[in-house]
């Protein structure tokens, strides 16, 4: 009898472990939404093929994680921070959303993240550039991942003038993006000795640059800044050729540029274009293997972005077997403990901010001689510490940074 009583008490001491563990996962069920610009100026940047880079993860994982399903919502944000709010509310509050991945413009993503601060959700960034996202809107529940404007600045701005390219003048998206970018980029010229000229700011999206670019061509800077991004820099570039800027000895320095980008304006349009990338498909074998599964999903070569959906999502439910909870405070913990080392980053690292560091890689366009296909479009010309490459915690106005 004894022997029975113990045998009885020990199955449902093991029962109540089980129960326990299953329990920590709300509704049995990992909920993740998707919210990107799906149909307008960024599209190309995360959008459907992003959407394929998150399926492509779940896929990879199973379907579930310690026993729970994982499901996907989707919505398209429109680039509106009002829309992101909304929709982020609603998912949380009667979908059990439990993370928030794409996130796009960084208007949208600030809008997006203060509402999961409020629901203690998580979201994961890959889309936005505000480095200011990890710094004065930096929040406990989100994860900046790719990359920002203060890698692309430091990387590309720091080449150019080094190079030669002393005064700049700035074409400037008009929100927080933007801005960030002016200010990062500024920041970074004028420590490496060079001056900013002037600057303009342009609404987003605008179809229409030749205003713009006609100012900044009457400015005889030596270089001609693009803080702006996706169909906003296609555009800008477009018409910079049409008017013969580069022809007449000014630079064209595209701060903000994707691959996506380039393959659209081609090698003959954007040959010897520098740019500062987190990610590029044709690194290593490892990158390779996993592009061409991308490709055979999409027809497309990935961006950093799409990558970097994909390893944080990985990433994501990765912590989550690894607690049994898919509580965000939890999870986001485990993350921060955990190095990365995927097909995305080496020894990468999220910091107390927020923000996950990594290296970074200074490309350059090759030519259309030196590109033996459609996609075969960068040449890398240095990597970039991560240590280098990122805002130093000394110099952040994050609420989480302990030192403050």
């Amino acid at each position: 009898m004894t022997i029975m009583r113990k045998l009885l008490t020990s199955a449902v001491a093991s029962a109540m472990m089980v129960g326990g563990a299953q329990a920590e996962i709300s509704d049995n069920t990992v909920k993740i939404g998707y919210l990107a610009d799906m149909s307008g100026t960024y599209r190309g940047l995360a959008g459907p093929n992003g959407l394929a880079a998150l399926k492509m993860a779940v896929a990879d994982f199973g379907g579930k994680v310690d026993g729970a399903k994982i499901e996907i919502v989707t919505a398209d944000d429109r680039n509106s921070p009002d829309v992101a709010s909304t929709t982020v509310r609603r998912w949380v509050e009667n979908d059990n959303v439990d993370m928030v991945a794409g996130l796009v413009a960084s208007s949208v993503t600030i809008a997006a993240t203060k509402v999961l601060e409020e629901s203690n959700k998580l979201g994961l960034v890959n889309g936005s550039a505000a480095s200011s996202i990890t710094n004065e809107h930096c929040t406990p529940n989100h994860i900046h991942y790719a990359y920002d404007t203060y890698p692309l600045a430091n990387g590309t701005a720091g080449a150019i003038v080094k190079e030669g390219g002393k005064t700049w003048y700035i074409l400037t998206a008009d929100y927080a993006f933007g801005h960030s970018m002016e200010n990062d980029v500024t920041a970074v010229v004028e420590k490496n000795g060079g001056e900013v000229v002037g600057s303009i700011r342009h609404p987003f999206p605008t179809p229409d640059f030749s205003s713009f670019i006609l100012q900044a061509q009457a400015s005889g800077a030596d270089v001609i800044a693009l803080a702006n991004a996706g169909a906003d820099t296609t555009n800008a570039i477009t018409t910079a050729a049409e008017f013969g800027v580069t022809q007449a000895g000014q630079t064209i320095a595209g701060l903000v540029v994707f691959l996506n980008d380039v393959h659209a304006l081609g090698a003959e349009v954007a040959q010897g274009l520098q740019l500062t990338t987190g990610w590029y498909w044709d690194l290593n074998d490892e990158t390779r293997a996993w592009s061409d599964r991308f490709m055979e999903e999409t027809g497309d070569r990935p961006t950093m972005v799409h990558a970097g959906i994909y390893s944080s999502t990985m990433q994501y439910l990765n912590a989550i077997e690894a607690t049994g909870s898919d509580d965000s405070q939890t999870v986001r913990k485990q993350m921060m403990d955990t190095p990365i080392n995927d097909m995305f980053a080496t020894n990468g690292r999220i910091r107390e901010d927020g923000r996950m560091i990594h290296d970074m890689y200074l490309a350059e366009v090759k030519t259309p001689e030196e590109s033996s296909s459609e996609w075969d479009l960068y040449k890398i010309v240095r990597t970039i510490p991560a240590d280098e490459a990122f805002r130093p915690l000394a110099d952040s106005n994050c609420k989480l940074v302990s030192s403050q």
